[in-house]
């Protein structure tokens, strides 16, 4: 095999590999790498339909990676829908990503009582998150719960309950503490101060 081929063979394998994401903004970025490779090795060999596939391809990948990283903070395309703690769909769909849920958050239960908070991070009709919390003395908001669905898992949908809505502030919190030993946590892009093993976040006085 020369290095000609070798290149063809990790550009599909790349192609292959990104098809096997979870995660659509992973998924894009790794397929537009293999087209270009493609490219790259069509072009040199020649074979010309195969260089206008993975040109329209890349096209594609382009056009959707933008779509993605322009909306990601966009308050307009991710909102925030406070649930009751008894709701149906909340039960839902804890239950269907239980297995996920427990990865990510290991230890995690749910109890209802009033003292709970419940949000629903949408995009359109698809949930992309849920963030559970309950009430401490002192003004504290500690987070049992902030899970992203695997589709939006290199997204930061969290971010719209914590630093853009006041759903928060309202209810007369001070702080909001994270849960402790999360695995791979996301605050310290949002502001958080990372405290023990946990993190915490000063909110503003409700107006």
């Amino acid at each position: 095999m020369n290095w000609l081929e070798l290149i063809g063979w990790t550009g599909s394998a790349v192609l292959v590999w990104s098809l096997l994401q979870t995660a659509v903004l992973r998924l894009r970025a790794l397929n537009l790498v293999g087209c270009v490779v493609l490219i790259g090795y069509n072009a040199a060999v020649p074979v010309w339909p195969m260089v206008g596939l993975n040109v329209v391809l890349a096209a594609i990948n382009v056009w959707h990676l933008r779509g993605m990283l322009t909306t990601r903070h966009d308050a307009a395309t991710y909102q925030v829908v406070e649930v009751g703690v008894d709701d149906q769909f909340l039960a839902h769909t804890l239950r269907v990503h239980a297995a996920d849920i427990a990865r990510f958050n290991p230890g995690f239960t749910w109890h209802r009582s009033e003292q709970r908070s419940a949000f629903l991070v949408v995009k359109a009709d698809e949930v992309v998150g849920v963030v559970l919390a309950h009430a401490e003395p002192g003004g504290v908001a500690q987070v049992d719960l902030d899970y992203v669905t695997q589709r939006f898992r290199d997204f930061t949908p969290g971010e719209f309950v914590y630093r853009r809505s006041r759903l928060f502030t309202d209810k007369g919190f001070r702080q909001v503490v994270t849960p402790p030993g999360m695995v791979a946590p996301y605050y310290h892009r949002l502001g958080f101060r990372r405290q023990g093993d946990a993190y915490v976040l000063d909110l503003p006085a409700a107006a």
